[in-house]
């Protein structure tokens, strides 16, 4: 009796744990940056696209603060929640330079259509922690507060000493729910537009990525933050620039972190 392969015989199921992860380094997300303005600098006309989306985006949240701050909480969540979908044009551009293809604005905008079910199921998750995150920010002001004050005085309100525990409090719920979320999908949508997975594989795949590499990917998102941040400096132009690049470098990010599962054939007896 010898053993041969069989290449008709069914695949052995594929969890999260069976992902290989890749070791990563800090000098790598210098690296995913460069990639990412490369990526931007040879396919501007659909970056910018997509950068304008993101300024515009801004200029609502904004124009809802000054003029209904009740609903800002309701709608930061919702553009928080479209943000990374709106990536995954990015991540297809990056995809096919990658390749060698020459990436094309109205697969970009259908980037999902392959993956829907996988994405809508992904969807819904964050938006639960999305809600999640508004209700928590919403009592954490019910109880600092008597009702939601208006935009100047909720920043007259925020600056005043006395009021520290309030601030303490809402960074801190912000902090665990936007750490939660980033930490199931800094590489989720990348990996569920790659590859053939569910949502919640792609999910505890990147879990497990943060939990692995902790400094790496708090550093990584600390940049990403810091960066978001100085673009919205400028009434949020810079993020015309600033969002596709790290739209890109994400891509890369999760290129180099998670890797392929090995191909070996399975044996079975053979006579």
């Amino acid at each position: 009796m010898t053993l041969e392969s069989a290449p008709d015989s069914a695949p052995t199921p594929t969890t999260a744990l069976d992902i290989p992860l890749r070791p990563l380094q800090l000098r790598q997300l210098g690296e995913w940056l460069r990639l990412g303005v490369r990526d931007f600098l040879r396919a501007p006309a659909i970056g910018l696209f997509y950068g304008a989306c993101f300024v515009a985006m801004g200029w609502a949240l904004m124009s809802v603060f000054e003029h209904a701050p009740v609903y800002v909480l309701a709608l930061s969540a919702g553009f928080l929640l479209m943000g990374p979908f709106m990536c995954m044009g990015l991540y297809r551009v990056s995809q096919q330079l990658e390749r060698g293809d020459a990436p094309h604005f109205v697969d970009s905008l259908l980037a999902w259509r392959t993956r829907m079910g996988t994405l809508a199921i992904f969807g819904f998750a964050l938006l639960v922690l999305e809600m999640l995150w508004g209700r928590a920010a919403l009592v954490v002001f019910a109880v600092s507060f008597d009702g939601m004050p208006d935009f100047k005085g909720s920043v007259l309100k925020v600056l005043a000493l006395e009021n520290l525990g309030f601030v303490v409090a809402y960074l801190g719920v912000g902090a665990l729910f936007a750490g939660l979320i980033y930490a199931v999908s800094v590489v989720a949508i990348p990996m569920i537009l790659d590859r053939q997975t569910d949502a919640i594989t792609a999910a505890l795949t990147s879990l497990r990525l943060v939990l692995t590499q902790t400094f790496v990917l708090l550093c990584w998102g600390a940049l990403i933050t810091t960066l978001v941040v100085l673009a919205l400096l400028p009434w949020f132009l810079g993020l015309l620039v600033v969002g596709p690049v790290l739209g890109h470098a994400t891509w890369h990010a999760y290129r180099a972190a998670v890797g392929e599962l090995p191909t070996t054939p399975s044996l079975t007896p053979a006579a």
